[in-house]
């Protein structure tokens, strides 16, 4: 949608190079590595059946469960891939060609099917079988359920959670080599830890590259992950769903993730600020971290680390922010915290000389400080509380409360260097003052508008007089502005002609008109359309600017 400044993702991103991608094709449906293998099978699952379920944690947990999809890795095999182009022969194939390749090609093959199809290719032959035991393998366990799937499911009937569930341990057990990415997402993981703790145990022998693990209800989360998680040497990829974080506490000196480059806690419980320290402090090469609906306790970030280039924070309460040293980092995006009732999330920007992206600030539910200085409505800005590095800077403003408005210039001059700039302007319902555009002019000149900003993109635009003087107020003074995008909101307008009439009316009709200003009108998505934020835009340096989306030239 164009009124997105995140877009509409169709598709969950590949891993980052460490497993191939998929030529794999699907298969029927037989439990995985039943013939290859004579492990027992785990114990069963204690909680309510399918028809005991709550209905309404179902419906949060499904809900809860789409938004993570659209935002976690995907895992790079396919069920949805062909195993050869070419039509079959009539007589059923010719030669067996493939079993005459060196077994490092036939493992390479294998780590490229679904575990399912990897596991089968012990049955062809007794040439098969030794290889498909030292192949590293992509382990996801929808792809072991009745109808398989690339997609983490909704819903997961419990008895084909239990028998997928039994399939992992098997193969688990019967595989002899790597391991490199391990996706478990379809099981209760409180209803057995003793499985889950022994699948920790083999996913660190094997030297498991990228995990995730998501819970499933009925949820307990009232104990910990074992501390087997922090034995995972090679680990480099890791997102924990609906679980509780291990207990850092008396952990040994060696306890650390010293490859781990991305990490994500999904609804992750944890005892406070010093479980997210312990982490930090053992994780020497952490470049990107996200927080997803992170509720209990709120969350008092302390942001050191001399490898951190991105931390994303969403629908989470947080209570504080600081950045305290992260002289790599580059972006720092805090979207939709829900704290509000409990009071205002303070955002601390220390040693940041890297930070080139910020957002979305929101003075209804943030407050800014920089260096030692809170930022106010009229606090006067020197250098000591600007933060010249960032390039790109998002916002959310309600134009037609004073308190909000009078704020904005002050933090713009905390920010001098900005040349895109992203606003929001929120509904009120309530609104606490007229702002015209004589209001903006006394407000007093603003380096970053003057002589930096070169696009403006103006989120959700109804047409209101205040919004209409801040714009005029920017236009004028914006000397080097070349673009500047107004999305308007959904059923404000009769038609987007009828607000680009009202905009070139009220911003360019008099002799300051922006000169060599580019002006684009579009229509915003319709009410509850959005999409959920991908972590990936954030993280995807290739990306310039993850808040900008398609906009035509």
């Amino acid at each position: 949608m164009a009124g997105q400044a995140a877009g509409t993702r169709t598709s969950r991103r590949s891993s980052a190079g460490r497993c191939p991608p998929s030529t794999a094709a699907s298969s029927s449906t037989p439990t995985a590595a039943a013939s290859t293998s004579s492990a027992a099978s785990p114990a069963s699952i204690s909680g309510p059946t399918d028809r005991a379920r709550d209905p309404h944690l179902d419906a949060l947990i499904s809900s809860a469960l789409s938004t993570i999809h659209r935002a976690l890795p995907s895992p790079s095999v396919s069920v949805g891939g062909r195993l050869c182009a070419l039509p079959d022969a009539p007589d059923g194939g010719g030669p067996d060609r493939l079993s005459c390749l060196p077994d490092a090609l036939l493992r390479d093959i294998i780590s490229r099917l679904p575990v399912k199809d990897a596991v089968r290719t012990a049955a062809l032959s007794h040439r098969w079988r030794p290889v498909w035991l030292s192949a590293p393998l992509v382990l996801y366990d929808a792809h072991l359920l009745p109808a398989p799937t690339d997609d983490i499911p909704s819903r997961v009937k419990r008895a084909d959670s239990d028998a997928a569930a039994a399939a992992v341990s098997v193969i688990l057990a019967a595989h002899g080599g790597p391991l490199r990415c391990a996706y478990l997402a379809c099981g209760n993981m409180d209803g057995d830890r003793a499985r889950v703790a022994r699948w920790l145990q083999l996913l660190a022998v094997k030297g498991v590259e990228e995990l995730l693990l998501i819970n499933r209800p009925p949820l307990q989360i009232d104990k910990h992950l074992p501390a087997t998680l922090f034995s995972m040497a090679a680990l480099t990829r890791l997102y924990l769903c609906f679980l509780r974080f291990p207990a850092t506490a008396g952990l040994p000196r060696g306890a650390a993730f010293p490859r781990l480059r991305e990490l994500g806690l999904c609804s992750v419980a944890m005892e406070g600020h010093a479980d997210m320290d312990f982490i930090l402090a053992r994780s020497p090469e952490l470049e990107n971290l996200c927080f997803e609906g992170h509720m209990f306790p709120p969350l008092g970030l302390r942001l050191a680390g001399r490898s951190l280039r991105c931390v994303q924070i969403h629908y989470s309460k947080v209570k504080s922010i600081a950045v305290v040293d992260a002289p790599r980092l580059a972006r720092l995006i805090v979207m939709n915290s829900p704290l509000k009732a409990g009071g205002s999330c303070t955002i601390k920007i220390g040693n940041a000389p890297s930070l080139h992206l910020f957002g979305y600030f929101d003075p209804v539910s943030h407050v800014l400080q920089v260096g030692s200085t809170d930022i106010k409505a009229g606090t006067l800005v020197d250098a000591r509380a600007m933060v010249p590095a960032v390039k790109i800077l998002a916002l959310k403003f309600h134009f037609r409360v004073r308190n909000d408005a009078k704020m904005l210039p002050s933090f713009l001059r905390c920010f001098p260097n900005v040349e895109r700039l992203y606003i929001h302007s929120e509904k009120v319902n309530e609104p606490t003052g007229k702002l015209n555009f004589k209001f903006w002019q006394e407000a007093g000149g603003i380096q970053c508008v003057e002589s930096r900003v070169k696009q403006l993109v103006f989120h959700d635009f109804r047409g209101e007089n205040s919004e209409l003087a801040f714009l005029k107020f920017l236009v004028e003074s914006a000397r080097v502005l070349e673009k500047l995008v107004i999305v308007c909101a959904d059923g404000c307008f009769g038609s987007v002609d009828e607000a680009n009439s009202k905009v070139k009316k009220n911003l360019f009709a008099g002799k300051k008109g922006a000169g060599g200003c580019a002006l684009l009108v579009l229509e915003g998505a319709k009410e509850k359309e959005g999409a959920p934020w991908p972590y990936d835009r954030g993280f995807d340096f290739s990306r310039v600017d993850p808040f900008e989306f398609v906009v035509p030239t």
